[in-house]
């Protein structure tokens, strides 16, 4: 807690919770059946395959081809996309190089224990350097630190949302908002604010939004592709989200109250897919799409039906199918998770 007063931003609150240093959530959790949460990777080998199939065109259009993961937590997706590459596309796979973007260097260590086969491939850095070819995130950008804001009613004016030290533990508390102009509130019409309920609560992540900036800046030429669970711009105000989309888990199961057991709690909200978006835009990418998981990864499989295309691609066996259900079902991973992608060709 800061020193005066004994209150912080939530941004700052989550940040620690996540990363501090040996005692963050994300230095110690375990993904998957034994884990907190799952992820498309947790499914399977067949999330990280497919990506391979669409990033084989997509690589073949620079001349030192780079793909670039960020949040790549114990190596798995790597693991996966490098062996699918070196068994399908083995030309491509020799002149390739994948940059793993990890500060931490306990997650370094779970990576290069995992990717240790990949020989010099792999490299690691501490942050996006200039490249050429494709910077890929799945459930990376939900994971920064985020502002939250609430409505006041009886005002008619925005709050931050802080969290405070209250006994052994903490609670939330109102600041004043400070700048909004780089919010999702700037600008918004009478008629909406006339309407929002006492408390109303949304999300944004300038650092999320910053580092995108700054990757999208690194890109020389070739794509950023992004995987979340999130919403456009028409989505950002609904009736039905008057708490925002901020969530705990743990365990598999939503957590009551996500200021407990910091450190021991993933901390997680939907992305803002609109402002993503005009981040990448401003800094010279186009958008290629935007669509929904199920739709982006039904497209790649079509690709591998096609009578003479993607022939090693394999045979679909019930693993397969098993897998490809989950990642595209609208109850599981299909609906509420959101795939960008944006250019610079």
């Amino acid at each position: 807690m800061d020193r005066v007063g004994g209150v912080v931003p939530f941004a700052r609150f989550m940040e620690l919770a996540l990363y501090a240093p040996g005692l963050g959530y994300y230095e110690h959790a375990t993904v998957g059946r034994k884990g907190d949460f799952y992820t498309s990777v947790s499914v399977g080998p067949l999330f990280g395959e497919l990506m391979a199939l669409q990033g084989v065109p997509w690589l073949e259009e620079v001349e030192e081809p780079v793909w670039v993961e960020a949040g790549a937590h114990d190596g798995r997706f790597a693991a996966d996309f490098l062996g699918w590459m070196r068994a399908n596309a083995p030309s491509l796979y020799g002149r390739m190089r994948y940059r793993i973007v990890e500060p931490s260097v306990r997650r370094r260590g779970w990576q290069q224990q995992t990717l240790g086969e990949h020989g010099e491939i792999v490299e690691w850095v501490d942050a996006v350097a200039p490249f050429s070819g494709v910077l890929f995130g799945n459930e990376l950008l939900d994971a920064f630190p985020l502002e939250r804001f609430g409505w006041e009613g009886g005002t008619g004016t925005w709050f931050r949302w802080g969290v405070q030290a209250v006994g052994s533990g903490f609670g939330w508390c109102r600041l004043p908002a400070g700048p909004i102009e780089q919010t999702p509130l700037a600008g918004l019409p009478a008629a909406l604010l006339e309407v929002l309920p006492d408390g109303y609560t949304v999300e944004c992540s300038p650092m999320a939004e910053q580092w995108w900036g700054n990757a999208a800046a690194a890109l020389r030429r070739g794509r950023m592709v992004t995987l979340d669970y999130g919403y456009d711009a028409a989505e950002r105000f609904r009736p039905e989200r008057t708490r925002g989309t901020l969530r705990g888990f743990r365990a598999h199961r939503f957590v009551d109250d996500v200021l407990a057991d910091p450190g021991c709690v993933d901390l997680t909200a939907h992305v803002d897919f609109g402002r993503i978006a005009e981040v990448g835009e401003r800094a010279g990418l186009t958008s290629e799409l935007l669509e929904t998981q199920r739709r982006f990864l039904t497209g790649i499989m079509a690709q591998t039906l096609k009578p003479g295309e993607c022939a090693d691609f394999g045979e679909w066996t019930p693993s397969r199918v098993r897998q490809f259900q989950t990642l595209t079902h609208p109850q599981h991973l299909g609906h509420s998770f959101r795939v960008l992608v944006q250019a610079r060709l």
